[in-house]
């Protein structure tokens, strides 16, 4: 089924963009909520004249999405994270984690369109903030144990050995009696 999208649709397109659905998913989700309508012939020609008219104002949401993008040149993060011994995290980062990280720094970014898979392990990823169907921008993101030691450099502590009390041996008789 051909739809043309009302507005952006995260995984699926933009607003205007026209895409190719299951109709179930069309019928039953995009076209009720309002997310798009269904791409007749009279409907394209529509949208055709709507962009010839919108080029100006698509152009300057265009020029505000790569000035965006490029205020976030040059910034890298660096997550601290609760890690197990083998370089495991307890839970995982993940889009929002990297959205308030970038908020510390000063930079208000919608944790929708940061592309990132759960990172659940020490090492260094790429996030991907989509502002706009051309332009992104990339964000190298390292993850490391609490407390900046790294895990191969972390020292395993040994637990101390204790030594288990010896148990003095009772006849029955002499054993005492729980009452």
């Amino acid at each position: 089924m051909e739809l043309i999208l009302k507005e952006d649709v995260i995984g699926l397109g933009f607003k205007n963009d026209i895409v190719n659905v299951k109709s179930g998913y069309g019928r039953n989700y995009l076209i009720p909520q309002g997310k798009a309508v269904i791409a007749s012939p009279s409907a394209k020609k529509i949208l055709a004249e709507n962009l010839k008219q919108q080029a100006h104002k698509l152009a300057a949401l265009k020029a505000a999405a790569e000035e965006k993008a490029a205020a976030l040149n040059g910034v890298a993060l660096t997550i601290a994270a609760k890690v197990s011994a083998t370089g495991q995290l307890y839970g995982s980062v993940t889009n929002m984690t990297v959205a308030e990280e970038l908020a510390k720094l000063g930079k208000e970014v919608d944790r929708k369109i940061i592309v990132l898979k759960d990172i659940k392990k020490v090492g260094e990823y790429v996030a991907v903030v989509r502002f706009h169907k051309e332009v992104s921008a990339e964000i190298p993101v390292t993850v490391v144990a609490e407390g900046g030691a790294a895990v191969e450099d972390a020292p395993v502590e040994k637990a101390p050995v204790v030594e288990a009390p010896v148990e003095e041996e009772f006849d029955e008789e002499e054993a005492p009696v729980e009452e």
